[in-house]
């Protein structure tokens, strides 16, 4: 159960506001009786009847908040909160009756207090209980706004966990079968041509170095150029198993290079293109990688599609869950940029059966 007992830095605000609504209710008092008897002599003897009319409810008040929150520190009963609020609204009647009563016996003595007790015991119990009523409402709306807020605020800290495990599995390891594919090319490119294998060897070196660097966690941030070389070098690999069944277009605008992006943000995305849109086809097929700026905010806009086969919309979001064999986790992206960039990111995926597969990627830079 979340815990209703706020900060004390957190009550400020809600003191404020009930010093302002304090005052604001005084306000009205005197304006109320002025409008009615009109009047310097009058004007002040408002405001003294408001300030003995209303200094002890307001400062009962003040005892509403503990009171309320000690009520839900634990599950009750519907009935028996409701009995514990009557009491509350007896208890806030009577002790404001003999605060009344106190102040008129100690500057007017016995009799006069006497009188104003039998005069006013009826309404003042009536006034009590309302303002009561409206203390304990307002108090209540802000106990379940600041328990909406926690909900809200533990709901998206196991949403950012979730997406954190997510991309931790990503980051932490490339695809098997591209691993064992690599693997195997450059065995057989040993035999062929050295020069060429050894060439593979460095880029895949490269391609773990990126992936296992240890300063840099899935929160941070890397400049494209870096994550562009990370791409190049493994569809490079990819090339070796694919040949020119694998053909890569890069529409890079170089004003873009240094933009800062989370790190994997693009590679997951490559990936399901060479497995899902190129490799199936004998023909194999086109990637094209896009990077340019947008006119009107300056965010960073990446585009990464293929011509393949493509498949149904909701397909993509079946074959994105973590763990699933057809694809690399563009659910836990998709999270990722919601979550990192506060809803100021966006991803969007286009396909369909026939018409290949692109993802789009709005980044905005700071």
């Amino acid at each position: 159960m979340l815990s209703t007992a706020p900060p004390t830095h957190s009550n400020r605000r809600l003191w404020l506001a009930y010093a302002g609504g304090c005052l604001l209710t005084w306000l009205l008092f005197v304006l109320g009786v002025t409008e009615f008897q009109p009047g310097l002599w009058q004007f002040w003897e408002a405001m003294y009847q408001a300030s003995m009319s209303l200094w002890p409810p307001m400062l009962l008040g003040l005892g509403v908040w503990p009171w309320l929150g000690w009520l839900n520190r634990r599950q009750r009963p519907l009935w028996a909160l409701c009995a514990w609020h009557l009491l509350g609204a007896l208890l806030f009647a009577e002790v404001w009756q003999l605060l009344d009563y106190a102040v008129a016996l100690w500057l007017f003595g016995s009799a006069h207090a006497h009188a104003m007790l039998a005069q006013a015991i009826l309404w003042r119990a009536l006034w009590g209980a309302l303002v009561y009523l409206a203390l304990l409402t307002a108090f209540s709306a802000v106990l379940n706004a600041r328990r909406a807020k926690q909900l809200e605020l533990a709901q998206v800290q196991a949403e950012t966990a979730l997406a954190r495990a997510e991309l931790s599995a990503i980051s932490g390891k490339l695809n098997p079968h591209f691993l064992f594919n690599t693997l195997n090319s450059l065995i057989a490119l040993t035999r062929k041509d050295a020069k060429a294998a050894e060439q593979g060897l460095l880029r895949f070196a490269g391609m773990l170095r990126y992936v296992l660097a240890e300063k840099r966690g899935a929160s941070e941030r890397v400049a494209l150029q870096d994550e562009l070389e990370f791409v190049r070098d493994y569809l490079a690999l990819e090339a070796l198993r694919l040949g020119p069944r694998l053909r890569v277009n890069w529409q890079l605008d170089p004003q873009t290079l240094l933009d800062e992006i989370p790190p994997l943000s693009l590679q997951p995305l490559v990936e399901n293109c060479v497995r899902h849109g190129i490799a199936p086809l004998p023909q194999g097929g086109e990637i094209i990688i896009s990077a340019q700026r947008d006119a009107m905010t300056q965010a960073l806009q990446l585009c990464v599609r293929d011509d393949g086969q493509g498949c149904e919309p909701g397909q993509t979001e079946r074959q994105s869950k973590p763990g699933s064999s057809g694809g690399v986790g563009l659910s836990a992206l998709r999270r990722r940029f919601a979550l990192d960039f506060e809803g100021q990111a966006r991803m969007q995926i286009h396909t369909a059966p026939g018409q290949g597969f692109r993802v789009d990627l709005w980044i905005p830079q700071y």
